[in-house]
């Protein structure tokens, strides 16, 4: 939540559609929903092959980047040694927010998520 813009951010089970834990405000105040919605787009976007690199390399999907008239959605995949069915999702302020700062902030935390 210290990326400039930051709204609100979940810990998603994308397996489940369940938030694990939440900071801030939820789209239209609902955390819950807006989980499930987010771990809709993560099944497709990793179970589908389209989204693969191709054969030879490392084929996990990193993270998606969602933009609307007024937010950025950035959703970034747990490595796999954690657990591979979690995500986090973070909700930013399309005005005032940096996107590649917040990107590179997720991406630092994911990383000491994925090596604890």
């Amino acid at each position: 939540m210290s990326a400039p813009g930051a709204l609100g951010a979940a810990l998603v089970d994308w397996t489940s559609g369940l938030a694990v834990g939440t900071a801030g405000l939820g789209p239209s105040g609902d955390h819950d929903t807006a989980a499930f919605e987010v771990a809709e787009l993560a099944r497709v976007v990793m179970l589908r092959r389209s989204f693969t690199d191709p054969v030879g390399t490392d084929t996990a999907t990193q993270d998606v980047i969602v933009t609307t008239p007024g937010c950025y959605h950035l959703i970034a995949f747990l490595p796999a040694p954690l657990d591979a069915s979690l995500l986090l999702h973070l909700r930013l302020d399309r005005r005032t927010a940096n996107l590649a700062l917040a990107r590179h902030q997720l991406a630092a935390l994911t990383g000491k998520l994925g090596a604890a």
